[in-house]
């Protein structure tokens, strides 16, 4: 059997489910997730290794209607995506949290169908979320998305659970060109320990915090420095927001919240990196930076 190698985009509205597909098909996690849409803002590199294929997937930011720069530099990123890849996957939920639940492909997905018509590079349909609706729901949602000839296969699955997971492997797998891999078997992703550090504080920020946080929430990485003598790891991160009473809320009574946010980001790097974390956070006070052009740029957006 030959040797397949490609490059494949996960695409879809906010909230779908991206990331934890990503998660799922690594088998670990390298993008973060929450229950708040819009939380990937940069593409995440992730590397599956088959005996005899390597896939290397792209999770996108969701596409939505931008109204801040930030938002439409995410959109940007999602749609540069898909003219650099061999498969472009198209998640859409079985069980969609808002919208016609007698749908299955609702208004927002119409946004990217469109644009998917556009483009000759091979298409898959991804149902997610089945583990939320019965087989008996599941097959008139399939039978609705039957006669969508912009995709090649349908397949239905849950990135959650990982049912129908590996058949989508293998869909998938057949669909990429032949090829030699374009990464070593012990690579999984090829971003640096510092932005995964960030997206892990950042991560665990979103959870912890009320609704008007997340979105005004960027992180950066200060300082990190590896002493391999004590298998110790020295981060200090500052936490970005918008307003004064963002940072109250951030850091917490007596700084209660900031430091369970650190507990829990540094017990999630300790398993990445294999090593004892010291982190250290603090938060600072910018302004509008969601629309401040120079700023997204010096945060890598």
């Amino acid at each position: 059997m030959s040797y397949r190698s490609g490059f494949i985009a996960i695409i879809g509205r906010p909230n779908v489910g991206k990331s934890t597909l990503l998660n799922r098909l690594l088998g670990q996690k390298i993008a973060i997730v929450t229950d708040k849409p819009q939380t990937t803002r940069n593409r995440i590199l992730g590397i599956r290794h088959l005996p005899d294929a390597q896939m290397v997937f792209f999770d996108t930011p969701g596409i939505h209607h931008p109204k801040t720069k930030l938002n439409q530099r995410m959109v940007r990123t999602a749609y540069s995506s898909l003219s650099e890849v061999d498969l472009i996957l198209m998640l859409i939920e079985a069980a969609p949290a808002f919208g016609n639940k007698d749908k299955v492909i609702q208004e927002k997905d119409l946004l990217i169908l469109e644009h998917l018509k556009k483009i000759k590079t091979p298409k898959i349909l991804i149902i997610n979320k089945i583990d939320l609706v019965s087989k008996t729901d599941l097959i008139p949602l399939l039978e609705q998305v039957s006669g969508e000839q912009t995709f090649s296969t349908i397949i239905p699955l849950s990135a959650l659970t990982g049912e129908n997971v590996d058949q989508f492997l293998e869909t998938a797998r057949a669909a990429l060109p032949v090829g030699e891999p374009f990464f070593p078997e012990d690579v999984v992703t090829d971003q640096p320990v510092r932005f995964l550090a960030s997206e892990f504080i950042r991560e665990k920020a979103i959870q912890m915090t009320r609704d008007e946080i997340p979105y005004t929430i960027a992180v950066q990485i200060e300082d990190f420095k590896e002493d391999t003598e004590r298998n110790l790891s020295l981060i200090h991160a500052t936490l970005f927001v918008e307003r004064e009473s963002q940072k109250g809320i951030l850091i917490g009574r007596k700084g209660t919240m900031l430091k369970e946010i650190g507990k829990a980001a540094r017990k999630e790097l300790e398993d990445l990196l294999g090593a004892k974390i010291y982190l250290e956070l603090w938060v600072k006070v910018k302004k509008g930076w969601r629309k401040n052009d120079s700023f997204l740029t010096h945060m890598g957006y």
